[in-house]
């Protein structure tokens, strides 16, 4: 929730990173996104926030220095503000859902370019938990015919894609391991710059053994968490300090890279991947080998705005951009919904 993440990219045979930028939100934006985050709030403020940050998205496209003339089609992931990939009881029935703001129709209005967004829903809608939808990128880009390869991206949630030696799609597994920056940030506001608070803390042990005895952990894949387990509530019930965050976040990314022992790499993306101490943590942890997305050409920051490109592509060629075996879903599905701009792509 630190800002909008925007990345140009060619399409074709290969995917060409072009540019890449990323806007701050303003701390009233950010303070206002976490207020309606799995939190008690009016609907007014969710549909104010929905329209604004369409505005704010639109504006953050023109800041990477792309003539918009140039640009095609529209890609837009949104703000996540609820994630439920696991159905609840609900008024009688078995619900799952999942919410992302920042209207489209206001991107393309203002852009003049379709744009493709909403894209979690489908894969909800048969059966999948919508989430993780990178390993779809991830199986593009680092597949390898004799290296089996992880790719792990700490976001807010931190995840794998686990992609063996010349794997075929239906090979690879894919889940949220557990924490990622999110408890870290909300203990340590707005971010432990490098890891130095976290290293310089030290770890209580014993809730450290009790978070870790979570089934969560141990469950089988597929499966997704996000801020209704690791928030604000979750912050207050165990008092958690950011030695023991950091701790808990290296933790279960080693756990659960650690049940594909035929694993040669693991390439971090993703906010975390700043933080060196935690990423001496998970070296420590994790036998195989640790690099970072930069090494192959794609920014640490730029991966999940290069996915969502990426899926726009898809779904305008009515292609399927889910991987049943990471979501979950019964089947492939076309994700995304369309907001028609005053030009639209060619077929090209």
């Amino acid at each position: 929730m630190d800002g909008i993440d925007v990345a140009i990219v060619d399409i074709g045979e290969n995917v060409e990173v072009v540019a890449t930028v990323t806007v701050p939100y303003p701390a009233d934006v950010r303070t206002a996104i976490l207020s309606v985050s799995n939190a008690a709030t009016h609907t007014a403020t969710i549909a104010r926030l929905n329209f604004l940050l369409g505005e704010l998205f639109a504006e953050a496209l023109g800041s990477a220095g792309v003539p918009l003339d140039t640009i095609e089609l529209i890609g837009s992931h949104g703000q996540t503000i609820f994630h439920e990939g696991e159905p609840v009881e609900f008024l009688g029935r078995k619900v799952a859902c999942t919410m992302q703001i920042g209207e489209a129709a206001v991107i393309a209005e203002r852009t003049g370019i379709e744009t493709i967004a909403d894209f979690r829903p489908s894969d909800m809608a048969a059966g999948g938990k919508g989430a993780p939808l990178v390993p779809f990128l991830d199986y593009k880009l680092f597949r390898h015919p004799e290296l089996s390869r992880i790719t792990l991206n700490i976001g807010g949630i931190a995840n794998i894609t686990v992609i063996p030696a010349n794997a075929k799609p239906g090979a690879v597994v894919a889940f949220d391991t557990g924490p990622g920056n999110m408890l870290m940030d909300a203990v340590a506001p707005p971010f432990d710059r490098d890891g130095e608070q976290g290293r310089a803390g030290r770890v209580n042990a014993a809730l450290l053994e009790r978070l870790l005895a979570d089934p969560y952990y141990q469950r089988a894949p597929p499966k997704a968490c996000g801020r209704e387990q690791y928030g604000a509530e979750f912050v207050r019930a165990t008092g958690i300090d950011i030695a023991t965050a950091t701790e808990l976040t290296a933790r279960t990314i080693a756990l659960a890279v650690g049940q594909y022992p035929a694993t040669h790499e693991v390439i971090v993306s993703g906010g975390g991947a700043h933080n060196s101490y935690l990423m001496e943590r998970i070296g420590a942890l994790v036998r195989a080998r640790i690099t970072t997305s930069a090494e192959f050409g794609i920014g640490v920051d730029t991966k999940e705005a290069i996915l969502f490109a990426v899926l726009a592509y898809e779904t305008f060629h009515r292609r399927a951009g889910n991987l049943p075996s990471a979501t979950g879903a019964r089947k492939p599905m076309i994700l995304g919904k369309i907001s028609r701009g005053t030009s639209s792509p060619s077929d090209a």
